[in-house]
């Protein structure tokens, strides 16, 4: 028996009831589902994490690639994941078990990906790596904020997606951590040219232990379909996926993810930009994630629960603001370690008020058998986005300075969510959501 099953959450039984529950009982606001999926994530995301803590430093610094040559690179872990999104998505909503199945084959394949980077030590080699992990990321990201959505009652899935997001960024605190300390076990300091390769593929070695114990916990402890209602038949092409967009509140939302990821600047550019700025020592590098995950590991389930109060959407929008405001203290005058750590906590504070929020917002306006398909439409708008971002943005450093490229993003930035509260500012009407 499943663990998620013998601790899954309980309803009154009635037509309104929750996916997921049984009747007689009260469901809980944090189904098993979700702490078990919450615990995979977690799991996955230290293997993930070690890797991307040394990946931008060892391809500028050790492989000499340029700003721009990172910035097609960054832009692969958005890119190429929305191009298979979609198809994750559409083929999950499919039978009983299908979003279970399409995640366990996305989570796998992004495990089997990081043994191969002990093999790749040449630009062209590791962005094909990179690519295949990607396309994992991108098959299992809908199927599993599906499962989270559908076994949580209505008015609790903010709160059901800031558990999640905070079990998930828990991984991201400990991987940069463990990279950190196989690096130093290892005995190669992260040196001017890279560091030795040893310790590197120590890293890429344990990460790939990590990401099979991932999947594992998927396969032991998570159902096959949350939730015994009847689902409404999937779509039958992807054609009829994009119809979706139909929906007026999911088209708002697509269109205000495409706006705003057209500005966000990728993590490691941000990253890039603070060592730089501060001056810190290459070795030190990988341990700059860990204040972003430390706020948004506090934050997630706070500004979850009062996204359900005070509305997901309108949340959503600070957390742009957030993330400005972010651009704002790098970009000023003042330096030092207050304005690391403030930025840091801008930035996890900017994730806490959008990952989870967004997606808990887009299964609002999508209904129960088209929940992987419409998750995956707004997902795969808000990654080509910023891959496109990625692209634009190392373009502009190569060209103009970090610094010079920055200001511009924040510029555009101010605009896309003065943009985006123009377009959600009709409010959600639950009609327009067919059952």
């Amino acid at each position: 028996m499943y663990l998620a099953d013998r601790r899954g959450t309980t309803a009154p039984a009635s037509a309104s009831a929750a996916p997921g529950t049984r009747p007689g009982r009260r469901a809980a606001a944090v189904p098993g589902t979700v702490l078990a999926l919450g615990a995979v994530s977690l799991i996955t995301d230290v293997s993930s994490e070690m890797v991307s803590a040394v990946l931008p430093l060892y391809l500028l610094t050790g492989l000499g690639l340029s700003p721009l040559g990172f910035g097609v690179l960054d832009g692969l872990n958005n890119g190429v994941g929305a191009l298979v999104r979609l198809a994750g998505g559409h083929l999950a909503d499919r039978g009983r078990s299908g979003h279970k199945t399409v995640a366990a084959v996305g989570y796998g394949l992004s495990a089997l990906c990081k043994p191969l980077l002990l093999l790749a030590h040449t630009v062209p080699l590791i962005g094909a790596v990179i690519a295949v992990d990607r396309t994992g990321k991108g098959l299992r990201t809908a199927p599993r904020d599906a499962m989270i959505s559908l076994a949580t009652e209505p008015e609790h899935r903010g709160r059901a997606f800031g558990v999640h997001r905070a079990m998930d960024t828990a991984g991201a605190l400990l991987g940069p951590l463990v990279a950190f300390a196989v690096l130093r076990l290892a005995g190669g300091p992260l040196l001017a040219d890279g560091g030795e390769q040893g310790g590197y593929d120590a890293v890429f070695a344990v990460s790939g232990c990590v990401a099979a114990l991932g999947v594992l916990v998927l396969l032991l402890f998570v159902p096959g379909r949350p939730g015994k209602q009847a689902l409404s038949p999937a779509p039958a092409s992807l054609r009829d996926a994009f119809a979706l967009l139909r929906l007026p509140a999911l088209r708002r939302l697509t269109v205000c993810a495409v706006l705003l990821g057209l500005t966000t600047v990728s993590d490691s550019f941000l990253y890039l930009l603070l060592q730089r700025r501060l001056g810190l020592s290459a070795q030190w590098f990988p341990l700059l994630p860990l204040g972003t995950a430390a706020a948004f590991l506090l934050l997630a389930v706070p500004l979850g629960a009062l996204a359900d109060r005070i509305g997901r959407r309108r949340l959503f929008l600070a957390g742009h603001g957030l993330l400005l405001l972010a651009y704002g203290l790098l970009l000023g005058p003042v330096s030092g370690d207050a304005v690391a750590f403030c930025v840091l906590l801008l930035h996890g504070a900017f994730y806490a008020s959008t990952d989870g929020v967004l997606a808990a917002a887009a299964a609002d306006a999508v209904p129960q058998g088209q929940r992987g398909a419409g998750l995956a439409l707004v997902g795969t708008g808000q990654a080509l986005a910023r891959f496109a971002c990625s692209l634009a943005f190392g373009a502009a450093w190569s060209a103009v300075g970090g610094t010079t490229a920055l200001a511009w993003s924040a510029g555009a930035l101010a605009l896309c969510v003065a943009g985006a509260a123009f377009v959600l500012r009709e409010p959600h009407d639950p009609s327009e959501v067919p059952s």
